[in-house]
């Protein structure tokens, strides 16, 4: 990888150092924050660094190494320190999840990018078209709970942070030259109320999920479920995500053709050899259980809204569309779509009404309250 930096992080293993790094961050008016986590290797994903960047130095936090990190959490719900995050919704979920954090004032370079209109929010194409910065996309993928980490590795999640703080000087002077900055802002304080989701596996929500189910006769149905049981044991057991045991595809075959023997796996597309091997027999078996079982009871359709609804929210939809052209932003910027479903549904006539849904911040009721109650009168 390219090299960017003049020095070394900072590498926090130890307790006296953590202390260290919790004094500079709580005296910085602003800080950049990263998270990694190990998604794609683990059956439960767990943040596995932590990397924060002030001027002239970026840190990397290991919260594998037995640290106590509470002291960190500290300097997340400080108002006084700004924390500057690309897309930061994940990683405040992750955290709150992991260490029950709160958060208070974080900046949202991606938030504001969109605000802005910028064409591309990724954070490598920022950091190519605003620094010249190349980042290598394979190490998205990497798996950050693997210990040692790299020189690479380390090299890369520090490229997170390193040019976030620029970033957002150059952010904050342009939202406040086009005066979106409280717009913006009004998105950061979402971000930061984002709250973990919990989603224990559960067969008989998790089966309506499978891309393909809805194709299958009802004793598939009840084979698939019988899989998908397997599968999340030997998940667990093996502490891997379910795509690494066996992928939705696969399950689908499996529960149409319904294999009584493991000769039968072979025809399975994309079934690998060793996977035959490991779980040829668990997989029969399981195949055995659903076909005795009674099939699972379909969950109802959620039934369709009233027409005046409908009609309501497609004039909605017209308006943002065309505010949204108007301004070069995306539609969701002017208003997401669960608010307009929400509009749609309540009908306020009155900013009173509009304010007391909850649905809109201060500088969007301000910008387009008025504009909002109008389409819905023209409606009814």
């Amino acid at each position: 990888m390219q090299e960017y930096f003049s020095s070394p992080p900072v590498v926090i293993t130890k307790t006296s150092q953590l202390e260290e790094l919790v004094a500079q961050l709580s005296n910085e008016p602003a800080i950049a924050v990263d998270t990694e986590s190990n998604s794609l290797y683990v059956y439960q994903e767990q943040v596995c660094l932590m990397q924060f960047s002030i001027p002239g130095t970026d840190f990397l936090v290991d919260p594998l190494s037995d640290l106590n990190l509470d002291a960190l959490g500290d300097v997340f719900a400080n108002p006084q320190v700004e924390k500057v995050f690309h897309a930061a919704e994940y990683d405040v979920m992750c955290l709150r999840r992991d260490f029950g954090w709160t958060f208070e004032n974080l900046f949202d370079t991606m938030w504001a990018a969109r605000v802005l209109g910028w064409p591309r929010v990724g954070l490598g194409n920022i950091l190519k078209e605003n620094f010249g910065v190349r980042m290598n996309k394979r190490w998205q993928r990497h798996n950050w709970g693997s210990r040692p980490l790299s020189s690479e590795a380390l090299t890369y999640a520090r490229l997170d942070t390193h040019y976030l703080l620029p970033l957002r000087e150059r952010m904050l002077s342009e939202l406040q030259a086009m005066e979106r900055l409280e717009e913006a802002r009004e998105f950061f304080v979402e971000v930061a109320q984002s709250e973990p989701t919990f989603t224990a596996f559960d067969p008989d929500v998790d089966l309506w999920k499978v891309k393909g189910v809805w194709d299958l006769d009802p004793d598939s149905w009840a084979v698939l479920r019988e899989l998908l049981i397997w599968r999340d044991q030997e998940a667990r057991r093996r502490d891997r995500p379910h795509f690494k045991i066996v992928n939705d595809r696969v399950l689908i075959d499996l529960a149409v053709t319904r294999p009584e023997h493991i000769s039968q796996i072979r025809e399975i597309k994309g079934f690998k050899q060793h996977h035959q091997r490991r779980y040829g027999h668990k997989i029969v078996q399981a195949v055995a259980r659903g076909l005795e079982a009674s099939p699972p009871r379909r969950p109802p359709r959620s039934p369709r809204p009233p027409e005046e609804v409908t009609e309501r929210y497609e004039a909605l939809r017209s308006w943002r569309k065309k505010v949204a052209a108007q301004r070069g932003v995306d539609p969701d910027v002017v208003v997401s779509n669960a608010t307009l479903h929400e509009l749609a549904h309540h009908v306020p006539d009155s900013l009173d009404q509009l304010n007391g849904l909850d649905v809109l911040g201060p500088w969007k009721q301000r910008k387009y309250g008025e504009a909002l109650l109008r389409v819905l009168r023209q409606c009814c």
